[in-house]
């Protein structure tokens, strides 16, 4: 089992704020110890104020790597990219002289832009210093989605990124080409935190929690992973 610190909060402001706190910590005594620090940031509306809290801090972010946890295949300023989101929110002001670090590149298919992503990801200096994920009602973490075509390589290869091609709804049966870092990788974090809101999500991980098949519920895999430093934030 992962080692699990759980954080609950009585509002996403008193989230937000130990968030923001604990990313500026761990970032400024990386920097602290050694030349560059690196920071693993998902999309989402609940890391969104703390990345634009932190993008106003005196850090020296020129000597930090901000990387995608995981992307849709589609172009840097479509609406639904999570690159997009990050240059919006985080890579703003003084955190505009981060490193930045991108999964699209310009192949046509995720599948063959692997080697290319998994070239540019292995220059980031490891262990990562923080890795942050979501979770989704369906227990996906990262773009890890349940019984998902590329889950089994996400799961169990010692790459670091990999191409999924993921149900985006249950509804219309769509199906999006992403890229996401592996089980592999996220494990190779000195921390990673688990954001999570809402009564409806709270009662997802608490049922990831209860063990089960990793293919049903990816976050499972997470969950029960040796390696991992896990904190879970969680707010109304």
């Amino acid at each position: 089992m992962a080692n699990i610190t759980e954080r609950f909060f009585d509002s996403k402001e008193q989230m937000t704020e130990a968030l923001a706190a604990s990313l500026e910590s761990r970032l400024t005594d990386a920097l602290a110890t050694s030349q560059r620090a690196s920071l693993m940031v998902s999309g989402g509306s609940s890391p969104a104020p703390a990345y634009k809290y932190l993008s106003g801090l005196d850090i020296a972010w020129s000597k930090v790597d901000v990387a995608m946890v995981d992307e849709r295949w589609v172009d840097a300023g479509h609406e639904k990219s999570n690159e997009q989101f990050i240059k919006g929110t985080l890579l703003q002001d003084k955190a505009a002289a981060a490193n930045f670090i991108t999964m699209k590149n310009a192949a046509a298919t995720a599948q063959e832009g692997v080697a290319e992503c998994e070239h540019a990801y292995q220059q980031i200096q490891r262990p990562f210093d923080v890795t942050i994920l979501g979770m989704g009602p369906d227990g996906h973490t990262a773009s890890l989605f349940p019984h998902a075509e590329g889950l089994e390589v996400g799961l169990t290869s010692e790459q670091l990124v990999c191409a999924i091609n993921a149900i985006e709804s249950e509804v219309t049966g769509s199906i999006t080409e992403r890229m996401t870092l592996t089980l592999h990788a996220i494990a190779q974090s000195k921390v990673v935190k688990l954001l999570i809101s809402g009564e409806e999500k709270l009662a997802v991980y608490k049922q990831a929690s209860t063990g089960g098949d990793v293919n049903e519920m990816p976050l499972r895999a997470v969950l029960q992973h040796p390696d991992i430093e896990l904190e879970v934030y969680w707010a109304p």
